[in-house]
């Protein structure tokens, strides 16, 4: 089986591995489609709050996004993992896979319609490549540490779909983005209690942990993302403010122990130090104003706080 040209406007920023890859679910044979490297292709932008690495247009190449060809997925059977996880498949994890082909077919066409994994990619292909990722995952064994790969994978479709959403507004791809964006938030939360219990051997995912794929933050990124997204979808993982308060408090503690780790150094640049800091004091903010509403001598002790602090103010300023 030989393999397939790239179309004539995918030539220059991607190719097929001569390597045939067989799908280990339904023996289905495909080329894995690899970004091309160098030439200035990508033009790495700045750096998020999210630690996404954003790349800039290129007049020359296009709008070229690595994340897009990094999940391999099987063009039939809609099997997706991660390149290092796709053939180390256990019998009893094949035989979920292929029990559950239809849903992930399904899915598929209930968001995108009708569309080919085999086909050259674009940001469709990528998105759906991690949401895949993400269902697949959930059909295997610790011994791959799944947990943090769901983490990534969701984080990564929610980046992705909120570029489909800026393109493509009629579509509902900001409520997708952000189911995928509380996800993640679950997901990286179980990742730290995953580290403390050993549940899963985290050398296995040390690899992936990204979440960009110019610098891999590692653990740091866990604990600052596991924060991050706790504080921007703490609504969506709780309800009333004791839980809120709960919930973010957990987050917060892990984050002091990035926050309080000292200087900066070559494995810990000083960005995501200064990011930490000030997400922390966020958080504590926030915390406070939870607190007020579900805990009243603890709201009628701020207020009287704040009335002393008031007349003080009012007294230096020479006010009666």
């Amino acid at each position: 089986m030989a393999a397939p040209a790239a179309a004539n406007n995918q030539k220059k920023i991607s190719y097929r591995a001569k390597e045939v890859t067989k799908c280990p679910v339904c023996g289905t044979t495909h080329f894995k489609e690899e970004l091309l490297s160098g030439s200035g292709r990508l033009i790495a932008g700045k750096l998020t709050q999210e630690l996404q690495r954003l790349y800039e247009d290129n007049k020359k190449w296009g709008k070229i996004n690595p994340l897009v060809y990094h999940v391999q997925v099987c063009p039939k059977c809609l099997y997706a993992a991660f390149p290092k996880d796709f053939t180390t498949l256990l019998s009893e994890e094949i035989l979920a896979l292929k029990n559950t082909t239809s849903h992930r077919q399904k899915v598929v066409e209930t968001f995108f319609g009708k569309y080919d994994m085999g086909d050259n990619r674009n940001i469709v292909h990528g998105a759906i490549s991690y949401m895949l990722a993400v269902d697949c995952y959930h059909l295997r064994g610790n011994q791959i540490a799944p947990t943090p790969k769901k983490a990534v994978a969701a984080m990564r479709s929610a980046w992705l779909l909120d570029d489909l959403y800026k393109e493509a507004n009629y579509r509902p791809y900001d409520k997708l983005r952000d189911f995928y964006y509380v996800e993640a938030a679950r997901y990286y939360k179980r990742v730290l209690d995953t580290m403390t219990s050993g549940v899963e051997p985290m050398e296995e995912a040390a690899y992936v942990l990204g979440p960009s794929l110019d610098f891999n933050w590692a653990f740091d990124g866990v604990i600052y993302l596991n924060s991050y997204l706790t504080r921007k979808f703490i609504d969506q993982m709780a309800t009333n403010p004791k839980d809120k308060y709960t919930i973010m408090g957990a987050s917060r503690q892990y984050l002091s122990k990035l926050y309080g780790s000292g200087k900066s150094s070559k494995s810990r640049p000083s960005v995501i130090i200064d990011m930490a800091k000030e997400l922390y004091d966020e958080m504590g903010k926030m915390m406070e104003k939870f607190r007020i509403e579900y805990d009243p001598v603890f709201a009628e002790q701020k207020a009287k706080e704040a009335a002393e602090a008031q007349a003080l103010l009012a007294q230096s300023q020479g006010k009666p």
